[in-house]
């Protein structure tokens, strides 16, 4: 039942963020989860890491100018780690991000970026170093990660990458948003409901 948009491919521009283990409150740090509708997240992706105690930017990836406008992160390993934060993957994709390509992402990081259809999918370490690399030599280059085919394409060459079968699948059918399965199922939902004699009274 497909309840949203179908990820086969995204195409853009890159943004590299190195550096193993960040964590979910470097990406949005803890006194911005006030917000329940995630509106204006993207303002303060990795806010403690771009700024220093003057509001001065120190110069982090997500501040140069070469890097505006991009759309696919690539990263290092374990990247995501540490609180079970929604809010991150929310700014993230808020801010333009609309892939992730690491060595390796947290868990719970990885389930809550596959639940606003941000495909999140991993590479060999060394193609990640050579993707690294290559966008900070040529920002301005395109990149195309290809869901369908399972691979990366950009300056450095063609790269294989991998995702978890079920979340692919769900990418590429249209199927992540959860909530919004959920409410498409209303009318089986209820006739089940109205079945049940502890829902309907005795």
């Amino acid at each position: 039942m497909k309840t949203a948009e179908q990820i086969r491919s995204v195409r853009g521009t890159g943004i590299a963020v190195r550096g193993n283990d960040i964590d979910t409150d470097v990406i949005m740090p803890a006194r911005f989860l006030k917000s329940i509708s995630f509106a204006g997240l993207e303002e303060n992706v990795f806010r403690d890491v771009r700024f220093g105690p003057d509001g001065r930017s120190k110069g982090h990836p997500f501040d140069r100018t070469e890097f505006a406008g991009a759309s696919i992160l690539v990263v290092n390993a374990n990247f995501g780690c540490g609180s079970s934060r929604e809010h991150a993957p929310q700014g993230l994709k808020r801010w333009g991000i609309r892939a992730i390509v690491g060595e390796s992402f947290s868990e719970i990081f990885f389930s809550n970026c596959v639940s606003i259809g941000l495909p999140a999918v991993t590479a060999a370490p060394e193609h990640v170093a050579a993707l690294l690399d290559s966008l900070e030599l040529d920002p301005r280059q395109l990149l195309e990660l290809d869901l369908e085919a399972l691979r990366l394409v950009g300056r450095a060459g063609t790269f294989p990458v991998a995702m978890p079968t079920a979340a692919r699948a769900r990418l590429l059918a249209g199927e992540w948003d959860s909530l919004g399965l959920l409410l498409a199922a209303e009318p089986e939902i209820r006739r089940v409901c109205d079945s049940l004699p502890y829902v309907r009274g005795f």
